[in-house]
């Protein structure tokens, strides 16, 4: 289920519309950039990485869960979760290149043989390291790993984003007593509990998401593009000192909750809704913020409010201990005693409340119904209501927050009025 709604929006909304991200259509970089971008500091010059040391506990707390579980070994090829792990970033291709993690016994690795001293390079945990020539089975490479760590018979996890086709490979070089499952319950298991180290790299992406969307909306000007607005938010990121990237909406495609492929051009009185963020060390952040470019109708601040409560009511109900799904249903139902929806229904709130968020902009788990995953300190979230109504507009007001022991906090200062969004 891990998903990064920045790359969906790339993909699905269409090069006019409104995914236009990181250095897509950089409009900023065309002549010279808007004054309050120019102002704009680094600040990621004091970044903290993930250390070695909490990376193997990482792997300790992963083989925990197998032995739990009753799992003896998971198998992960390149993505967060081989980041998450070891640090370790790679590309997919056709060619294996994985890792196996046992319930007992030193990680693994699996390259092509050509590919090996840059593999070297930048492993930095385990020493194990099998390679395959391109005439040869990587399939039983990754037999060989487990064979030598007593993995015979017994279980072994697949990372949710293998594919198939190298699952299936494994599955037919190994004994048929071998059973596969998914390794969800491990990865997720740990990557969904964030660590004071994590917290702090979300808490720079989420700083300078806010700092970087002021300096946006400051930039803004009658009849630009969509296409511009963006390319100025992935400059400011840059001046900033890292990338990120958003889409935004002008009007009455803000209803549209992924945006519409449809060219826009900013007009007074069009609410504007950007969404986005950036990433600090691999950790994401994701906000949303919507207002008006010029002064708001009554009407567009009566919804704008409703959305203010709906956002207050969910972190409201994020109790440790409770449900995931109660903050869904307390948000839902601000929105349907104004006469929204009911449920999922249009006019109304037509999605979740809000997702889990790490290292991947959507991740376990969520805010939803049926959800029944207890809130617990470490996990984090995004909140995020949206009313939509076609052919009017939408309003989704956004910020990720994290639990402590003692209940929910926001990364971010949230948006007071629609005169003061930020």
């Amino acid at each position: 289920m891990c998903t990064d709604r920045r790359d969906f929006l790339r993909l699905s909304a269409g090069i006019t519309g409104a995914a236009l991200l990181g250095g897509s259509l950089v409009h900023a970089q065309q002549g010279s950039q808007p004054e309050p971008i120019r102002r704009l500091r680094r600040m990621t010059d004091n970044v903290v990485p993930i250390t070695t040391e909490e990376r193997n506990g990482r792997i300790e707390k992963a083989q925990k869960l197998m032995h739990d579980h009753r799992i003896d070994a998971i198998y992960i090829e390149p993505g967060s979760s081989m980041f998450y792990y070891t640090g370790m970033r790679w590309g997919t291709s056709e060619r294996m290149f994985a890792m196996v993690i046992p319930a007992r016994g030193e990680i693994a690795w699996v390259c092509p043989k050509f590919e090996e001293e840059r593999a070297r390079e930048l492993i930095t945990m385990g020493k194990d390291i099998r390679t395959w020539e391109e005439d040869e089975s990587p399939y039983q490479r990754v037999a060989e790993i487990l064979k030598d760590r007593g993995v015979r018979t017994g279980t072994v996890g697949i990372e949710e984003r293998v594919r198939f086709f190298l699952y299936d490979g494994i599955r037919q070089a190994m004994p048929p007593a071998v059973k596969f499952v998914s390794a969800t319950p491990i990865t997720a298991g740990g990557r969904m509990f964030k660590s004071p180290a994590e917290l702090a790299l979300m808490q720079l992406a989420n700083d300078i998401t806010i700092v970087a969307y002021k300096a946006t909306r400051d930039s803004m000007t009658e009849g630009m593009t969509q296409g511009e607005f963006a390319g100025n938010c992935a400059a400011a990121f840059r001046a900033l000192g890292t990338s990120g990237g958003i889409f935004v909406s002008f009007g009455k495609y803000t209803a549209f909750p992924h945006g519409s492929s449809t060219p826009q051009r900013l007009k007074e009185g069009d609410v504007v809704l950007m969404d986005g963020g950036c990433g600090i060390e691999g950790y994401q952040s994701d906000i949303t913020r919507t207002f008006v470019f010029g002064k708001p109708t009554d009407r567009q601040r009566q919804i704008w409010d409703l959305e203010k409560k709906s956002q207050d009511a969910a972190i409201a109900a994020a109790k440790v201990g409770s449900p995931c799904e109660v903050v869904d249903a307390a948000a839902r139902k601000v929105i349907a005693d104004a006469g929204f929806g009911p449920d999922y229904k249009v006019p109304g709130l037509t999605h979740r409340t809000g997702h889990g968020i790490g290292l991947d902009g959507h991740e376990w788990t969520n805010f939803v119904r049926g959800n029944k995953t207890p809130i617990q300190p470490g996990m984090c979230f995004s909140d995020e209501p949206t009313i939509v109504i076609y052919g009017e507009f939408g309003i989704r007001l956004e910020d990720c927050l994290y639990i402590t022991p003692d209940g929910p906090k926001f990364f971010t200062k949230q948006s007071e009025s629609i005169d003061e969004p930020f």
